[in-house]
């Protein structure tokens, strides 16, 4: 499960300020990833919680109008927190490339820039 919402307007924490939101479920609870522009497609940052209503409690009054809006899950071996199809480079073989990335365009795997 992921869900995303826009912040009603950007929110300040230590690190970033926060654009937008993304949570998904995990094994043990939720992570929140946070991103520090509009268009970002990675977060910049991210927070785990326990349950779901621990997280909705914190963030719900800072999203807007829109809500939470649903997202599909990312496909194999991509990136959880990205917005697009997006995976470390030799993950998918087994032996990846950290730092370098590939996004899925037409059907083809290209290097992400």
């Amino acid at each position: 499960m992921r869900k995303y919402a826009w912040l009603k307007e950007p929110y300040q924490t230590a690190e970033i300020t926060v654009w937008k939101i993304m949570l998904c479920k995990a094994d043990q609870g939720f992570y929140l990833f946070q991103y520090s522009s509009p268009d970002a497609v990675q977060c910049a940052a991210d927070r785990f919680y326990e349950s779901l209503d621990e997280l909705y409690e914190e963030w719900n009054g800072l999203i807007d109008e829109r809500g939470w809006i649903d997202l599909e899950d990312p496909l194999p071996f991509c990136q959880e927190d990205a917005f697009i199809p997006l995976r470390v480079k030799g993950r998918d073989t087994g032996k990846p490339e950290w730092g370098r990335f590939e996004t899925l365009i037409n059907g083809e795997w290209v290097e992400y820039k």
